[in-house]
């Protein structure tokens, strides 16, 4: 009797026992699940790519590899990337430019990165008042537009620098872009114009030449900073002497035609914010203008290395998209 009712005590203690586990696994599988959907509530609405040209001092002037710019990138947590054309200067002196390009789709696909874009310099000005210039300029640029697609890139950066008379800048401007994009539109390739200095800075003007274009494939990339509409002795870089006044408006109006968008950043406080841009009010503008697709990070400071300044922009993107969500 004794050990029948021993029995009995052992079996219910096993029974509840069991019960007890499966309730706080059922638990505990529940509270995973709330965790998973937290974290998809406060997921970016953007992904991010890594601008090369973030990175371009240890490429051109730290003997670091440009071919390892894939793998960089995805170590330091990245998705996309968007690679700088002149980086690449020596190599396709040296191996052909077919076999950089193909050497980049293979380095790229084995890390598993999206190729995002190619930010095209020092082919010609698509903008320039000479139309034998501007000509050549469209015909330089065409290898770039082939290269994206070869790669899988959607678009190509270029400039337009051109003049810095409205009036001469607006039709010759058009009419690069113009041409260059109806060869792109066959490669399935956009062209992309940012702020990138004189009057491609000023964003109205801007989206009056993108509106006149009227090509499904032109459109721009709205840079956090480069804002400077006129420097010293007119050239395209160096001092700044004038400044389109409201950078927010400017990236307000260039994101109704935006297929990237570029996080450009210099220093930062003991707090992480930018000390020149407001990261959250640019950063709800982008969602509020429903754009989803990369963010592409370009440190431009000297204080910070570059890959500090790389995480320093990184980290405020994500930090500012949770403040919005």
């Amino acid at each position: 009797m004794k050990r029948s009712i021993l029995l009995q005590s052992v079996f219910c203690f096993l029974f509840i026992t069991l019960l007890t586990s499966c309730n706080k696994s059922k638990n505990n599988s529940d509270q995973n699940s709330e965790t998973r959907i937290v974290k998809a509530k406060t997921k970016p609405f953007f992904k991010l790519s890594l601008a090369q040209w973030s990175l371009h001092r240890s490429f051109n002037e730290q003997g670091a590899d440009p071919f390892k710019f894939a793998e960089i990138a995805k170590n330091m947590g990245f998705e996309g990337l968007e690679y700088v054309n002149h980086i690449y200067a020596k190599q396709i002196d040296s191996l052909g430019f077919i076999a950089v390009i193909d050497s980049l789709k293979i380095l790229s696909k084995k890390q598993g990165m999206d190729n995002v874009l190619i930010m095209v310099d020092g082919e010609g000005d698509l903008a320039s008042p000479v139309t034998a210039i501007r000509n050549q300029a469209v015909e330089n640029h065409k290898k770039w537009v082939d290269a994206a697609q070869k790669l899988g890139c959607h678009s190509i950066r270029v400039n337009t620098f051109g003049t810095n008379d409205p009036e001469e800048w607006l039709p010759s401007v058009v009419d690069g872009l113009q041409k260059l994009s109806e060869y792109a539109e066959t490669k399935n390739i956009n062209i992309l114009c940012e702020n990138h200095g004189w009057l491609s800075s000023d964003a109205p003007l801007l989206m009056e030449a993108i509106e006149q274009v009227d090509m499904e494939n032109c459109g721009t990339l709205p840079d956090f900073g480069n804002w400077c509409t006129k420097r010293k002795a007119g050239g395209n870089w160096g001092e700044c002497l004038e400044e389109f006044p409201d950078k927010y408006q400017g990236i307000e109006l260039m994101l109704a035609e935006a297929k990237a968008v570029s996080a450009k950043g210099y220093d930062f406080d003991e707090n992480g914010n930018e000390t020149t841009l407001d990261f959250m009010r640019i950063l709800k503008l982008v969602k509020d203008s429903d754009y989803t697709g990369y963010i592409g990070v370009e440190y431009e400071g000297n204080r910070l290395s570059e890959k500090e300044g790389v995480e320093a922009i990184k980290n405020l993107l994500l930090k500012s998209s949770e403040s919005i969500n």
